[in-house]
Parts: structure tokens; sequence; C-alpha cells
């Protein structure tokens, strides 16, 4: 730790698997504020964040991003403070020294819930244009366009070894939007 500034130096963490042994999530960070850095299955650094529940984000970042989840560092800290919480965040990309494609160019995919209407097949995407004008019938190609999206990630997650229970919000799907529930 930077005795200066109480900042952790990022490289003296250590790493966490983000999925252990028994197909979890790092239980010990539920509830906790924290900032948190997320890397590859090489250790290379993709996203860098903070949040009041670091699990809560670490299972959001997992189902939008699981190919980039597999290691975790971790700093929490026992009260709130966002300037304390984006000073660390900002001395970790610091430390980097390039910012992480995951707070640069990739930043949407890792904070915003996934849309799915970008991940549309041709056949369905050409349905859901189709000039009917149909509203119905869109929100049914949405929801199973979400349907076949989450199929994929919780397939991903099982050949990682997940075990936790994900359930995505069931309303969001009407509007083409996957995001935990």
């Amino acid at each position: 730790m930077n005795i200066e500034t109480n900042i952790p130096v990022l490289a003296t963490l250590e790493y966490i698997p983000y999925i252990d042994d028994t197909g979890q999530l790092p239980e010990q960070f539920q509830a906790k504020i924290g900032v948190y850095a997320i890397f590859d299955q090489e250790k290379v650094l993709q996203f860098i964040g903070y949040s009041r529940d670091v699990y809560l984000s670490l299972k959001q970042h997992l189902v939008r991003q699981p190919q980039q989840c597999y290691w975790l560092k971790v700093q929490t800290i026992d009260r709130p403070s966002r300037t304390a919480l984006e000073s660390i965040e900002q001395a970790w990309i610091a430390e980097n020294g390039t910012v992480p494609l995951g707070n640069g160019e990739h930043k949407e995919k890792w904070i915003n819930p996934i849309n799915v209407k970008v991940l549309m097949t041709t056949e369905e995407r050409e349905n859901y244009q189709k000039p009917v004008n149909d509203e119905l019938a869109q929100i049914k190609i949405l929801k199973n366009v979400a349907r076949r999206v989450e199929a994929d990630i919780l397939a991903v997650l099982e050949t990682r070894g997940c075990q936790m229970q994900i359930r995505f919000n069931p309303k969001l799907k009407e509007e083409g939007l996957l995001d935990l529930k």
C-alpha cells in the first residue's frame, strides 16, 4: 500500500480466481464496497471498476464478458467514498500503463446491459424489420433472441464450471436487453 495516499499497488495484490473450485464467485465480496481489477485467462488486465457491492458487479461483468473474466484483484474499503474509489481506479489504470479495453473502447460491453439486437441472425433481423409494423411480433422476436443469447451465455459459464444461480430480468428481454435480475 502506498503510505502517503493509502492506495494499494495493483501489482502487489494477489490474483483471485473469478470462479472458484466450487463454481462460485468469491462470496467474501458480497455487500463489500471496493475497487476491482478483472483479468483474462492470461492475466492481462481487461477492466477496472468500483462498486458498492463488488460481488453483484462481478456477477454482472461475468455474464456480460464471460471470456474476459478469469482472475481478480480486489481492494475493499470500509466507508463509501466515491473520491477514494475513483482515486484507486485511476491509480491502477496509471500503474497499468495503458487504459484497459474495458475502460476504453469496450466500456459499454462491461457496464451496460447486453443489447441482443446487435446479436441477431440475418433471419431474425429480416423478420424483425418486416414492414408489418406489428409491435407484438417484434417483442416476440426480441424475447426469442434474448433467450438464445442467454442460453449461449449460460452454456459458456457451464463449461467454465460456474454453479451459481443466474437469473436475467424477464421484463428487459422485451426491449432486447439482457441484464441480471
